[in-house]
């Protein structure tokens, strides 16, 4: 269990000490965004708008549209600042951006609404909401705001200290790029927050989900939030990275196997289970690992509680801890292709050469007759893979060839949902549902680390 330390480490104060307000891009690269200023809001300190609107550039300026009047700013910069109360409502919101729950919505959020002009004339909408607002949200969209209270509570620390230990990061990059490694015959990459130039964080599974006020809603995530304010999971003087996916498999993973070689004490891979599940050491451990079906939290069945713990978007996600995919050969050339932009010519063999203690694939040897690259890291894997993302990099293949022995079909076996690091967020709920406070949750996904409470 994490050891509670009331706001200080090593006798010294850590640097947040009082709640911080946020930028959150929710929408991005858009030609003209269309919404709702539900209230009168103050356009850069000038006027006051209310009611429906449209925003899109001119040049270097930016035109809002509403009730048949037209605002012209010579500024790439809008700051709309409400009156007390006020709300806005953003239309066509995605979802789940490029992932198989992908969907739109229409969104409504308290706080701020800042536009800003991109050198391509696109626009990013951003909201400027207090952390614990924003918090209240978060947990509601990642999960459903009916899961189990301790899970909740545990959630939003997560939640909460993953966002100061990024916005502690150096970040803003002149566009979203990966970083990684490129190299003869090998291709790592992975991604983080810094990828984001003109705000903080983004609004979907990129960086967390917030998905506005209908979330925030929830009561009892409400009270969650408030139940743990300023509270952060912290190690050794600083606040944890800590990360979180929806299922691990049965056991989670490292941080290095996802992102940078930088070895996390507290994210370290630990058996998702009353009971020592073991980590994957060779090929052929992943193989009995992956095709058996161990006593997990995540190992969850019960379709009543997962549509009482999901968000509903999340609920036609089935078979998430164990699952299987059968490509036929020239299929999963031409997705290998259009993802990667490379012709490999005939698939030969897809060979796991790296993985981690979960069993997922961190490097991954793909042989054509014309070209042979080692892919990684595991979210590379899991896109060039699928037309939307794998569930997880977790996988074996087994490979179905002709006389000749050409591939005929390739069939991925795998395990979990996610990068499989940190926090296990079905396995979280499971065992929050078995009487686990929140205390006991965190320190069993963060070993070494401490509750602090910074504000």
């Amino acid at each position: 269990m994490p050891r509670l330390v009331p706001g200080y480490l090593n006798g010294e104060r850590i640097v947040i000490a009082e709640e911080p307000k946020i930028n959150v891009g929710v929408l991005d690269r858009c030609r003209e965004v269309r919404g709702i200023f539900n209230g009168a809001f103050t356009v850069n300190g000038a006027d006051r708008i209310v009611g429906e609107f449209s925003v899109r550039s001119e040049g270097k300026a930016l035109v809002i549209s509403c009730n048949k009047s037209k605002y012209v700013y010579k500024e790439t910069d809008l700051f709309c600042r409400p009156d007390a109360g006020g709300t806005f409502t953003l239309k066509r919101v995605t979802i789940g951006l490029k992932f198989h729950w992908e969907n739109e919505e229409d969104q409504e959020f308290a706080g701020a609404l800042r536009f800003r002009q991109r050198d391509d004339g696109t626009l990013a909408a951003i909201n400027e909401i207090n952390l614990e607002d924003y918090l209240a949200s978060v947990v509601a969209s990642e999960m459903s705001g009916e899961a189990p209270f301790e899970f909740l509570k545990a959630h939003a620390i997560v939640s909460r200290s993953w966002l100061a230990a990024m916005l502690s990061k150096p970040g803003g990059n002149k566009k979203e790029r990966p970083r990684g490694i490129e190299a003869d015959g090998e291709l790592l990459r992975w991604y983080d927050r810094e990828d984001h130039d003109l705000y903080d964080v983004c609004a979907d599974d990129h960086c967390q989900r917030y998905q506005g006020l209908a979330r925030a809603g929830s009561r009892k995530a409400v009270d969650a939030v408030e139940a743990t304010r300023g509270f952060f999971i912290t190690y050794r003087g600083e606040i944890c990275d800590a990360r979180f996916s929806k299922a691990c498999g049965g056991r989670t993973e490292e941080f290095e196997s996802a992102w940078e070689e930088r070895h996390l004490p507290y994210l370290v891979s630990v058996s998702d289970s009353e009971k020592s599940l073991p980590a994957i050491a060779a090929e052929g451990e992943a193989e009995d690992w992956i095709l058996s079906n161990p006593s997990a939290y995540c190992n969850c069945i019960d379709q009543a509680f997962l549509h009482q713990i999901l968000p509903s978007f999340d609920w036609n996600t089935t078979n998430f801890f164990r699952w299987v995919i059968d490509y036929e050969r020239e299929k999963l050339e031409n997705l290998i292709k259009q993802k990667s932009g490379i012709d490999f010519g005939t698939l030969l063999n897809l060979a796991p050469i790296q993985r981690g203690p979960s069993g997922r694939i961190v490097r991954l040897r793909i042989e054509g007759s014309k070209k042979t690259l080692v892919l990684g890291k595991e979210l590379e894997i899991r896109r060039w893979l699928s037309e939307t993302h794998l569930y997880s990099s977790a996988f074996i293949v087994m490979t179905e060839r002709d006389e000749n022995g050409v591939p005929k079909h390739f069939l991925l076996y795998g395990a979990g949902w996610g990068h499989g690091v940190g926090m296990c967020q079905i396995g979280a709920a499971v065992m929050a549902s078995r009487g686990i406070n929140s205390e006991t949750i965190l320190g069993h996904y963060f070993r070494q680390s401490e509750l602090s409470k910074l504000y």
